[in-house]
């Protein structure tokens, strides 16, 4: 992080809710006390489904790589999100951060929520927008060199970085995908932040800044806003 970037980033964007931040308060406001919560790519040592520890009455975390430091009370699965073994219409409320992007076959993944959901269960998924510029220069960039290049970014380990694919990642994606799996789509939207690639240049960041600032105030460039959030609902027995 440069001076400039860091000055900007304090200046302008001190007050304002990181699209986590909103997906959380997403997840809290549907999230009942005596439900069953999953996160579907929970990460290896289960970071936010720990934090509902006490919240609800089932925690189910589902993660491809190894668990490490898990509370006992969290069930973990290894596994892929297409084949989780657990039992139908068992879960109130499924929340994803930052992993459809990541789907190779999300048509499996939508019709699997749909079977372990409850008739009226809920997923939110945060996810990013395929219009997004980080999203196109992702694209143009092999996927071999996603690893290296978002250690070098983030700081995350090189083992945490998965593939990128984005095949859920427009509302288009979405409308087909959840009308197949039975779903219907609560809501759909798009957030924006602070152009968190750029914080290397102070330059890069202040042209990244107008051009979020720029998408956050007209709503009909909203599709080119960094992020989609979406709330989809397995319809209720008739």
């Amino acid at each position: 992080m440069t001076a400039l970037s860091e000055k900007l980033l304090h200046r302008h964007y001190k007050h304002e809710d990181h699209p986590y931040r909103v997906f959380e308060d997403r997840v809290n406001r549907l999230l009942d006390a005596n439900g069953t919560l999953l996160d579907a790519g929970c990460g290896r040592t289960a970071p936010v489904l720990r934090t509902y520890i006490g919240r609800a009455k089932r925690l189910i975390g589902v993660e491809l790589v190894d668990f490490t430091g898990v509370p006992d009370n969290i069930e973990t699965y290894n596994t892929d999100l297409a084949n989780i073994p657990i039992e139908d219409s068992s879960v109130d409320l499924i929340m994803s951060r930052s992993v459809f992007e990541h789907l190779q076959d999300p048509a499996a993944v939508y019709k699997e929520f749909s079977r372990i959901l409850k008739p009226g269960g809920k997923v939110v998924f945060l996810t990013a927008n395929m219009w997004d510029y980080g999203t196109q220069v992702a694209k143009l960039v092999p996927n071999r060199f996603h690893a290296r290049i978002v250690k070098n970014v983030e700081g995350r380990a090189e083992e945490d970085t998965f593939p990128t694919a984005y095949k859920t990642n427009t509302l288009g994606d979405v409308q087909n995908l959840a009308k197949l799996s039975g779903l219907k789509i609560n809501s759909f939207e798009y957030l924006n932040q602070y152009p968190n690639y750029l914080m290397f240049n102070g330059f890069l960041f202040f042209l990244g800044m107008c051009y979020e600032r720029l998408t956050s105030r007209f709503e009909f460039l909203r599709f080119l806003r960094g992020w989609i959030m979406v709330t989809l609902e397995k319809p209720s027995a008739t």
